[in-house]
C-alpha cells in the first residue's frame, strides 16, 4: 500500500503532507532530527506511535480555465474515470458497514450511490465543465454549492436533509479527481497516532473506537468537545501543535505526551525507552489512586465533599464505581446525538441509555443534562438552518424549546428511565426563570400524554438549572427560588464572561478560569444556593483539576464532578487539606486583582502541601 493510499477519510478532505521522500528507516545514517513541539496538554497519558496525517477542515477548490477544446474532453473523461472510483469506493465502503453495523447504516452509502447516477447531479457537473470550461473539481463543489442553495429554500423536510449526501458525495468525487483512496484506520496494524489541523466530536470518536492510540492536532483547548471525547476514550492528545500536520509523512515515529503537553517529532530509541518507562510508572500509580475508593471524600477536618462522574460515552459508565464516584454529576446527552448522526435517537435509545446511567449511578444521582445541540453541535441536522454565530444562536434550552418535536422524544425516555433511580434533570443555556416555566409547561404537556397512554414514568425528579452564561450567575437568587439544583458549567462561563472563544487556538491565552470576574460569579452562585436551600455543583473542567478544585472546595462547594478517572486524584488532594484553611484561601483569592496573581497563590498553596506532604512521608 501506498503513502497515498493510506490516507484517511473521516469526512474530512485529503491528509497533507509535505512534498519531500519519507524519512529513513531508524538505525540509517540519515535519520531525521528529533524535533521537541510544545502544545497543550489536554488528554493525559502518553503513547508511542506510528503518524497518519489528516486534513480535516476544508481544502481550497480553485478554478482553472479551460483554454484549448481537447482540454475539455479531457477534463469530461477525468470526471467520468472519477464517478467510477468513486462509486466502486462507495460500494466497498457499503459492504464493509453492512458486515460491521447492519444494513440500517449501510443504506446512507446506497443513497450516495444513487447520487452520482442521478444527472440532476451528475450531468450538472458536465454541462458546468463544457460550458463554462472550468475544472471537474470546480464544476463538482459549484453544482453541490448550488443544489444545497436548492434544497434549504424548500419546505420538504426529507429533502433538506438530503443537503449532508449531496455534500458528502460532492467531497468524494473531489478526492477521487485528486487521486485519493479511502481507507478505515482499522487496515494499519499497530498503534496509530493522528495528527490533524482538527477533529470534529464525531470524528473522535469514530478514530477513538478504532483503537487509536493519540492524537495531535493544530487547533482545540481543553474545554472542546473533541477533547471531552478523547479523554472519555482515555486517548491521549495534545492540542494547539500550530503546523504539526505538514511536519510528518505517514508512518514516521511519534510521541504524544498529554500531560505534558509534548509531540516529540523522530524521537530517538533512548527517548523511546524513556517513555515506556514513564507509561509503567502511570500505570503503577493509577493503581495506587484506585485504593482511595473506600476512603471518605473529605477533608482532614471532616467537612464532606461529593465527588461525581462526567459522562459522554458508555464505555464510561462502568467507571463510575471503579474510580469511586458519588453517582453522575452531568451525563452530556448530545454525545447520545452525535454518535447516531445523521439520524435522531428514537424513544427506546434514550430509554435505553439513561436507564444503564441510572441504574449504574444507584444509590447515588445520576444527573442527564437535556441536550445542548445547536452551536456547533449537529445545528444542521436539528434545525436545517444556517447560522452566523452559532455560539450566540439557537442552541441549549432554545433549541429545546423552539423543536419540540424533537425534544418531546427525549423527555419522554428521561421520564420512564426514572423509574430505575435518582434521576436528576438539568437544563443546559438557561438565562432566565421564563425558560424555566416553559419547560415545566413541556414537561407536564408530555406526562399527560403518558399517562393517556398507560406508560409508566417518573413524575416527582428533581430539576436543575446550568449556570453558564453571565445572566444565569448574575440572577441565579431568582432561578434558586424555581429549581431544585444548579450545575455551574464553567467551560461555557469562562468563555462568555471574558468573550474568548474556548475552541480558538489564537486567544486560547484569555481563556482565564482564575479571573476574578469568573470567582465572582462563582461565589454569587453558591451564596443565592445556600439562602434557597439548593444543591450546587461545578461540572466544567475547573472541577477536575487539581490547581482549580482545592479553590472551589474553599468557595463553599460541596459537589465536584469531572471525568472519572479524575476522581482518585482530587479526592486524595482534597483529603490532605482542613475546610477551614481553604476557606481562607479562597477569601485571600477573592482579593486579587488578576488571574496570574491568583494563579501564583494557588501554586504556592499546592507547593507548601506537598512539601509538607514529602516531610510527613
Amino acid at each position: 500500500m501506498t503513502t497515498e493510499e493510506r490516507s484517511v477519510e473521516s469526512g474530512a478532505s485529503a491528509p497533507r503532507r509535505p512534498p519531500e521522500a519519507r524519512p529513513p528507516e531508524a538505525g540509517d545514517a540519515g535519520r531525521a532530527r528529533m524535533q521537541v513541539l510544545q502544545g497543550r496538554g489536554v488528554s493525559g497519558g502518553v503513547v508511542v506511535g506510528r503518524a497518519i496525517s489528516m486534513q480535516t477542515r476544508n481544502s481550497e477548490v480553485y478554478r482553472f480555465p479551460l483554454t484549448h477544446p481537447d482540454d475539455v474532453e479531457a477534463e469530461l473523461a477525468r470526471f467520468e474515470e472519477a464517478k467510477r472510483r468513486a462509486a466502486d469506493e462507495l460500494a466497498g465502503l457499503r459492504t464493509h458497514v453492512d458486515g460491521d453495523f447492519g444494513e440500517e447504516l449501510a443504506a446512507i452509502f446506497d443513497a450516495h450511490l444513487l447520487m452520482l447516477q442521478d444527472g440532476t447531479f451528475t450531468d450538472r457537473v458536465v454541462e458546468r465543465i463544457r460550458n463554462e470550461r472550468v475544472n471537474a473539481e470546480w464544476a463538482v463543489e459549484r453544482t453541490v454549492a448550488e443544489l444545497e442553495e436548492r434544497f434549504l429554500s424548500l419546505d420538504n423536510e426529507y429533502v433538506r436533509e438530503r443537503n449532508e449526501d449531496i455534500r458528502d458525495v460532492g467531497r468524494q468525487l473531489v478526492r477521487s479527481l485528486r487521486g485519493l483512496s479511502v481507507h478505515e484506520l482499522s487496515e494499519i496494524a499497530g498503534d496509530v497516532v493522528v495528527v490533524a489541523d482538527d477533529l470534529t466530536p464525531s470524528e473522535a470518536v469514530r478514530l477513538g473506537r478504532q483503537g487509536v492510540a493519540g492524537f495531535a492536532l493544530e487547533s482545540g483547548g481543553r474545554t472542546s468537545h473533541t477533547t471531552i471525547i478523547a479523554r472519555s476514550l482515555n486517548v491521549p492528545l495534545v492540542a494547539g501543535v500550530e503546523g504539526v500536520t505538514g511536519m510528518l509523512t505517514d508512518d514516521d515515529p511519534v510521541i504524544v505526551e498529554g500531560d505534558r503537553g509534548l509531540v516529540i517529532l523522530h524521537p530517538t530509541p533512548e527517548t523511546i525507552a524513556e517513555v515506556v518507562a514513564r507509561r509503567r510508572v502511570l500505570a503503577e500509580r493509577e493503581e495506587e489512586m484506585l485504593a482511595t475508593c473506600e476512603l471518605r471524600s473529605c477533608t482532614r477536618d471532616g467537612v464532606e465533599v461529593t465527588l461525581m462522574a462526567n459522562l459522554d460515552l458508555p464505555e464510561e459508565i462502568d467507571e463510575v464505581v471503579r474510580f469511586g464516584a458519588a453517582g453522575v454529576g452531568l451525563y452530556r446527552s448530545e454525545f447520545l446525538y452525535i454518535e447516531k448522526s445523521p439520524d435522531l435517537p428514537n424513544e427506546e435509545e434514550h430509554l435505553a441509555m439513561y436507564r444503564r446511567i441510572v441504574e449504574a449511578a444507584a444509590p447515588f444521582p445520576a444527573v442527564i443534562r437535556t441536550y445542548d445541540l445547536g452551536g456547533r453541535k449537529l445545528a444542521q441536522e436539528v434545525m436545517h438552518t444556517h447560522e452566523d454565530n452559532p455560539v450566540l444562536g439557537l442552541r441549549g434550552i432554545r433549541l429545546t424549546l423552539a423543536r419540540p418535536e424533537v425534544f418531546r422524544t427525549q423527555l419522554r425516555g428521561l421520564l420512564r428511565a426514572g423509574l430505575y433511580g435518582d434521576l436528576w434533570v438539568l437544563l443546559p443555556m438557561v438565562t432566565s426563570v421564563e425558560e424555566v416555566d416553559r419547560f415545566r409547561a413541556f414537561a407536564d404537556g408530555v406526562m399527560t400524554e403518558l399517562e393517556a397512554e398507560g406508560v409508566p414514568f417518573q413524575r416527582d425528579f428533581k430539576l436543575g438549572v446550568m449556570i453558564e452564561v453571565p445572566s444565569a450567575a448574575l440572577t441565579a437568587d431568582h432561578l434558586a427560588r424555581e429549581v431544585d439544583f444548579f450545575a455551574v458549567g464553567t467551560n461555557d462561563l469562562i468563555q462568555y464572561s471574558l468573550a474568548v472563544d474556548r475552541n480558538n487556538e489564537h486567544v486560547a491565552d484569555l481563556y482565564q478560569p482564575l479571573h476574578p470576574a469568573i470567582l465572582r460569579m462563582l461565589r454569587m452562585v453558591v451564596e443565592a444556593a445556600e439562602a434557597a436551600g439548593i444543591e450546587v455543583e461545578v461540572c466544567g473542567e475547573m472541577a477536575g483539576d487539581p490547581r482549580f478544585a482545592p479553590l472551589l472546595v474553599g468557595m463553599g462547594l460541596r459537589r465536584l464532578s469531572m471525568g472519572p478517572r479524575l476522581v482518585p486524584a482530587i479526592k486524595t488532594l482534597i483529603r490532605g487539606f482542613d475546610a477551614a484553611e481553604l476557606e481562607a484561601l479562597a477569601e485571600h483569592c477573592a482579593g486579587l486583582r488578576s488571574a496570574s496573581e491568583v494563579e501564583s497563590c494557588l501554586e504556592e498553596t499546592l507547593a507548601v502541601r506537598s512539601s509538607l506532604r514529602a516531610e510527613a512521608g
